[in-house]
C-alpha cells in the first residue's frame, strides 16, 4: 500500500467526524425545544456511516468512511404537563425533544478526538514521506 493512500483514508474519516460534529451541534442547539404537537418537536439525529464498498478495497487495499445518511432517533419524546406554556395543547401538555445532552457531549468529545487523531496521522505520514525523500540527498 502506498503511503499516499493514507491521505485518502484519513480525509474520509475527517469528513465523517466533521459531519458527526455538525449533527451533534444541531442536536445540542435544539435540546430545549418543546411543542404542543408531537409531530413538530425536534427529534435527535444521528449520522450513519459505513466503509467504502468492497470493490474499492479489493483493488486498492484501502477502505474509508462513507456517510450513508442521517437518521432521526426513535426514542420517545418527553411529555410534560405545563398548562401555562404558550405551546401547550388542549390538555395542558407539551412535548419536549428526545435529545440527551450528556450523550451528545460524549459524541462531541469523541468526534473531536477522532478528528484530531486523523490530523495527527496525516502529519505523521507527511513527515515520513519527507524523510524518505531526504534520504536521496
Amino acid at each position: 500500500m502506498s503511503l499516499f493512500k493514507v491521505f485518502d483514508v484519513a480525509g474520509s474519516a475527517m469528513n465523517a467526524q466533521s459531519v458527526r460534529m455538525n449533527v451533534t451541534a444541531s442536536n445540542l442547539a435544539n435540546a430545549g425545544n418543546v411543542s404542543g404537537d408531537p409531530d413538530k418537536v425536534y427529534r435527535a439525529r444521528q449520522p450513519v456511516f459505513s466503509t467504502f464498498n468492497a470493490s474499492m478495497a479489493e483493488h486498492s487495499g484501502v477502505a474509508g468512511v462513507r456517510l450513508d445518511g442521517v437518521v432521526e432517533s426513535t426514542a420517545p419524546l418527553q411529555l410534560r404537563h405545563q398548562p401555562d406554556h404558550p405551546e401547550a395543547d388542549a390538555d395542558g401538555n407539551v412535548y419536549a425533544t428526545n435529545v440527551n445532552t450528556v450523550e451528545e457531549m460524549v459524541n462531541m468529545m469523541s468526534a473531536s478526538r477522532s478528528y484530531k487523531n486523523n490530523v495527527e496521522m496525516i502529519n505523521t505520514t507527511k513527515e515520513l514521506l519527507l524523510q524518505t525523500l531526504s534520504l536521496g540527498r
